[in-house]
């Protein structure tokens, strides 16, 4: 169902009322309103368009989804499309809620997909800042902006706590090459969607903020440049995050091909040191007389050979660091 609000002269007074009735609360010029729609199809839209006087392909974007962060401007309203997101931290997951917004001088509608996005939230930052909305639809527009932006944050923050448990894992005691590979590139492709969704903002934020477009009250204008800054930010951190995980990745082969050559190392050294008694009981073994053949002092010279070469061998390369 529509969730509806009316403001006049920035004071919440109605809300929860039909979408018939939009009309009739914007006929007082102080007057603006907020319809909300969750799951909308053409159809039910079609009803808000046709009374706010709607873009079509504006409604088109709205109901079929999937768009980039965005701002458009149509004759009579502009079109804004962006994303909340969260990170599911089992899963590593970026989970994200679309939300597509026509802004007009006196009404702002919100379209979602689904409820990933969280209006509730959306609507207690408006309460919050109950004294801004004096300055018109601006000041809605800034709560939804500065809402989703924190959202951003938060995510890169996620993101930044779960790479600094990979580093953590990387260098744990005992290996755990699959579990790095697994998370890191769950990571990876969190930290690109993240990309996508917060890189496009810098110039939606951009675009309000142009005095040609006439949304952004003056005395709203740090506002807007505070929610710019967080934009500019998040877009930053994400980028140096890629980068991190991107340099764990190429760590963590660099440690496994370490590990290997000191594996390699071992077993070789282990390998000539076998090799010592092998080389002396095949002399010893042969049917030639020699020096003992055939006595005890000869089984006495191969097992002290074999035990001083052997205990050589392993001490040398003990000190060397082979073993």
């Amino acid at each position: 169902m529509a969730r509806t609000r009316c403001y006049r002269n920035g004071v919440l007074t109605d809300e929860g009322f039909p979408i018939d009735d939009v009309s009739e609360h914007l006929q007082e010029e102080s007057s603006m309103v907020w319809i909300d729609l969750l799951g909308a199809e053409l159809a039910e839209l079609q009803v808000v368009a046709d009374e706010l006087g709607l873009h079509t392909l504006a409604v088109e974007d709205a109901t079929s989804g999937r768009q980039r962060p965005k701002f458009n401007r149509y004759q009579g309203h502009d079109f804004l499309s962006a994303y909340a997101v969260h990170l599911d931290a089992t899963s590593g997951e970026l989970v994200m809620g679309e939300i597509a917004a026509f802004i007009t001088p006196s009404a702002l509608v919100t379209v979602r997909k689904d409820e990933n996005f969280p209006i509730d939230g959306l609507l207690r930052r408006w309460d919050d800042n109950a004294d801004l909305t004096k300055y018109g639809i601006g000041a809605l527009v800034h709560g939804l902006l500065d809402w989703v932006v924190d959202g951003h944050f938060d995510a890169v923050q996620s993101l930044d706590d779960e790479i600094e448990a990979l580093e953590d894992l990387l260098f744990d005691d005992r290996p755990r090459d699959r579990d790095v590979q697994r998370r890191s590139f769950e990571l990876r492709k969190s930290l690109v969607r993240l990309r996508r969704v917060v890189l496009p903002m810098r110039e939606v934020v951009n675009t309000l903020m142009r005095r040609d477009v006439g949304l952004v009250h003056a005395e709203m204008t740090p506002y807007y440049q505070d929610v710019y800054d967080h934009v500019l930010r998040a877009a930053e951190w994400t980028e140096s995050l890629r980068d991190l995980v991107a340099t764990i990745v190429e760590t963590n082969l660099t440690i496994q091909g370490n590990r290997l050559n000191i594996i390699t190392k071992k077993v070789t050294s282990w390998a000539a040191i076998i090799a010592v008694p092998t080389a002396i009981t095949g002399f010893y073994g042969q049917n030639l007389p020699y020096p003992g053949f055939a006595r005890e002092s000869g089984f006495l010279t191969s097992s002290i050979l074999i035990v001083l070469l052997s205990g050589g061998l392993y001490i040398a390369f003990r000190r060397k660091d082979w073993l």
